[in-house]
């Protein structure tokens, strides 16, 4: 079966779009984007992964002198380069180097301490998939990622001060229904302690269509392994290109005030149900669905595929843990600024705990993890008390029991 032109898909199907949703901001505001990228070195934690070397393409268009990248997927990093270097379109700055390593390891310190300060850091290393909360154990490798190692990663930055330090967030941190979600609003609340020190700024945006690891990525490995395809017919999600995600964290990282936080002033005409995306991947395929009652019939069908059959679909109910049925950017209590931007809103009022208050909430989290056994539910509690309006909705089911 002949795979679609995904750029082509997303622009037609999906985000319906033909240029960046961003593109006018871009145009506005690159003489300070030049200022403030131009001849300047740049770290990017987490670059090998869909948001994060969209975002190197985006800063690369402003020919930064030096380009870190750190990630701890090998392969992703060598594909990164590989990218990179054969696009006529990007100027790979004379110093460019990949590290495969984590950014909670004393490497990455030593690396740091070796190379002194950057003008720029992004980190977009982070627990990004509702499917990752299953048990105690995933949600405290969650929370250790989104919260904890960012913490630590600020305190070596108040001693060493970049101009700019962004740190992605989601839009699934406004009222968080998810674990996911609610470590993610934990991080904010984090960095924002910090936002007096530093000049620190995050973004929420939407689903990034055909990202690493989502649904509709998904769907180009079960074409390539003949296997059926699944999906929930009652979720509707707001879509960005991967263009477009690195482009909202540039303008966000460059751009914000201290402590704001960046969102896409999509409307909610703009919202795509993911069964409608999948009844147009296989028009835009020409390729018949076949519509399933069940798993196992789409998969004994899945077995018998040949070139001219229609294709298995199964279509089922959302019932997972943390599932979202809408998605919003922010909520009733945020102050919002809609004017600054033609694409973008503006959060100038978020949650800015003290210090103290974070570093008590973090002690709390640590000790709770030094325990011998705890639960799901243990984690549930304080999040609950740092975070008055998660709301988690708990099933017994995960994504990983689905197919």
């Amino acid at each position: 079966m002949m795979l679609p032109n995904i750029s082509d898909f997303i622009k037609n199907y999906v985000t319906k779009r033909e240029k960046s949703f961003f593109e006018n901001d871009l145009i506005n505001n690159k003489e300070k984007l030049t200022a403030e990228i131009e001849g300047k070195s740049i770290l990017v934690i987490g670059g090998a992964g869909t948001i994060g070397s969209s975002y190197i393409k985006a800063a690369l268009r402003y020919y930064p002198s030096e380009l870190i990248v750190v990630d701890t997927n090998e392969n992703g990093l060598t594909e990164l380069t590989r990218t990179l270097r054969s696009d006529l379109n990007i100027t790979v700055p004379e110093c460019y180097l990949t590290y495969p390593m984590s950014f909670n390891s004393d490497v990455f310190y030593k690396m740091l301490k070796k190379h002194g300060s950057f003008d720029i850091i992004a980190n977009f290393a982070a627990h990004k998939h509702v499917r990752s909360e299953k048990d105690s154990f995933s949600i405290e490798a969650m929370i250790k990622n989104n919260v904890l190692d960012a913490k630590r990663l600020l305190d070596y930055l108040k001693r060493n001060k970049p101009s700019h330090f962004f740190c992605v967030s989601t839009d699934k941190a406004a009222n968080p229904v998810n674990v996911m979600g609610g470590s993610k609003k934990m991080m904010e609340n984090v960095i924002m302690s910090y936002s007096k020190d530093l000049k620190i700024t995050t973004a929420r945006f939407a689903n990034v269509a055909f990202s690493n690891g989502s649904l509709l990525y998904g769907y180009i490995e079960r074409l390539l392994q003949r296997q059926p395809i699944s999906c929930p017919s009652d979720v509707k999600r707001f879509f960005v290109s991967p263009e477009e995600s690195g482009e909202i964290c540039l303008l966000t990282c460059v751009l914000g005030n201290s402590g704001d936080i960046y969102f896409p002033k999509l409307n909610e005409k703009q919202l795509v149900n993911f069964k409608t995306i999948t009844e147009d991947f296989f028009s835009y395929l020409k390729k018949d669905m076949k519509v399933c009652e069940s798993e196992t019939e789409a998969k004994e069908l899945a077995s018998k595929i040949n070139d001219d059959s229609s294709y298995p679909v199964y279509f089922f109910k959302t019932d997972t843990s943390g599932e979202k049925l809408y998605e919003e950017f922010y909520t009733s209590n945020d102050e919002v600024n809609f004017n600054l931007y033609e694409s973008i809103g503006v959060v100038t009022n978020s949650l800015k705990p003290s210090f103290s208050e974070m570093e008590l909430t973090i002690t709390e989290i640590e000790i709770l993890f030094k325990r011998k056994s705890y639960n799901k539910e243990d984690i549930i509690k304080i999040m609950n008390k740092i975070l008055p309006n998660f709301n988690h909705i708990e099933t017994g089911k995960t994504l990983d029991q689905k197919m």
